[in-house]
């Protein structure tokens, strides 16, 4: 009898990494918690919220399941997978003190300057008159402000002087736009290169990277407009080489590893470090996530070969190492389509038309959306992915493209440009 698997989140990366494990020999039942509308196709959506652990580990109990895999960021440092390990469950995702890499940006920075792992100067502040004394005293450079916390991916500013650092401050710890997350800020300089992602699949003493993936976090072509969750990804990353990925591995992945289980804290589930690729090709460390990346997933999920679930079970069991994994040497580019006004105020339930005229090849992952009035509405800011692989890279933006355009919705829009330009570059 096959397994019956967990998941908690509602965004495209969870229908992706459900559409996958659907395709698993050894997966009989699949839940999302709460799901969305794709993943209502796939797998069985349970009304509890990822934040909500007691009602995970009802829900865990209740509908028998045997295997919980960790997709996005919020259940695992509330403490998730200790409570289901403490009932004898399989899971494969980090528990509380290894979450903290992500939980705490301050934590995560010091834990890197310990282990040696190249990222940008820093300092942490818990104090709004220190952090601002300590910024209006600096010479005039561009910094990063950063709330220490989970913040859905947007609690690092970005600022090109003096001012732009005091006032992403006031926004974080006075005017608490991030709210308990900004009780702590990382005030860092500011790294120039390009920025990429690196994916590895980790069981406490080995890690298997994936492809690598380039998101574009800007709302608007160019690299303009407000940060958001992310408009799209490409994979492979259009400027990675092999000695690239070899230098992430052994200066930033296995470093990582092995400084976490040192520390008491090993790393099972998905590590995702940010990076920035500054001259001449080092590799710096922007921050690390403790999950899949959104909308690197779903990219990564297209080019996948091997059995996702029997990947993720082999690492829960400490048995990466004799794991076989294959990817596609094809190219895989993912386009968001988002409500108006995102990542401001924006309007939800407006109808999505034309899911039914993509092509059977291309995949539409949703993200913010609901069933209602027997159709499909929108229910987020970002609301789906549009996924497309090819042999060439052209091959496959002109697909994500075309498919992605036969979508509408009211307010729709998307991003002209990925993986038309390398990606973030600062």
């Amino acid at each position: 009898m096959g397994a019956r698997v967990l998941l908690a989140g509602m965004g495209a990366r969870e229908h992706a990494i459900a559409w996958k494990l659907r395709q698993s020999p050894d997966v009989d039942e699949i839940y999302v918690a709460p799901g969305n509308a794709g993943t209502a196709q796939v797998a069985t959506n349970v009304s509890v919220s990822p934040r909500d652990i007691d009602g995970l580990v009802n829900a865990a109990r209740d509908l028998n399941i045997d295997f919980y895999l960790a997709t996005m960021d919020d259940p695992q440092p509330l403490g998730l997978v200790d409570r289901l390990r403490a009932r004898g469950l399989p899971c494969y995702g980090p528990t509380a003190a290894a979450a903290a890499i992500e939980a705490s940006k301050a934590w995560a920075k010091q834990f890197m300057a310990d282990r040696g792992i190249a990222t940008a100067p820093f300092r942490v502040f818990r104090d709004h008159a220190e952090a601002a004394a300590y910024v209006g005293d600096g010479a005039e450079r561009p910094l990063v402000v950063k709330a220490s916390g989970l913040a859905a991916g947007k609690g690092a500013l970005v600022c090109d002087d003096r001012e732009g650092a005091l006032a992403a401050l006031h926004a974080i710890m006075v005017r608490r736009e991030f709210g308990e997350a900004g009780d702590e800020v990382v005030v860092e300089e500011r790294l120039r290169g390009w920025e990429t992602s690196a994916h590895a699949i980790c069981d406490g003493h080995t890690a298997v990277l994936t492809p690598s993936a380039t998101d574009y976090k800007r709302a608007l072509d160019g690299d303009h407009g407000l940060n958001t969750g992310g408009m799209g990804a490409v994979s492979p990353g259009l400027l990675m080489t092999p000695a690239l990925t070899a230098a992430i591995e052994r200066e930033v992945v296995a470093p990582t590893i092995a400084g976490m289980a040192a520390a008491g804290r090993p790393y099972t589930g998905t590590l995702y470090p940010g990076l920035m690729i500054t001259q001449p090709e080092e590799v710096r460390v922007l921050e690390f996530n403790a999950r899949f990346g959104d909308p690197e997933a779903q990219v990564l999920m297209a080019r996948l070969d091997s059995d996702l679930f029997a990947l993720c079970r082999a690492a829960a069991e400490g048995r990466l190492a004799d794991a076989a994994v294959a990817w596609s040497d094809e190219h895989a580019v993912g386009v968001v389509l988002a409500s108006g006004g995102y990542p401001g105020p924006y309007a939800t339930g407006h109808r999505i038309e034309g899911l039914d005229d993509v092509d059977p090849d291309a995949r539409v992952f949703h993200a913010g959306t609901k069933e209602a009035d027997g159709g499909v509405v929108t229910n987020g800011g970002r609301v789906l992915t549009v996924v497309a692989r090819a042999p060439t890279l052209i091959q496959a933006r002109e697909r994500a493209y075309d498919n992605a355009r036969r979508i509408y919705f009211k307010g729709v829009f998307m991003r002209n440009d990925i993986a038309a330009t390398i990606g973030p570059r600062t």
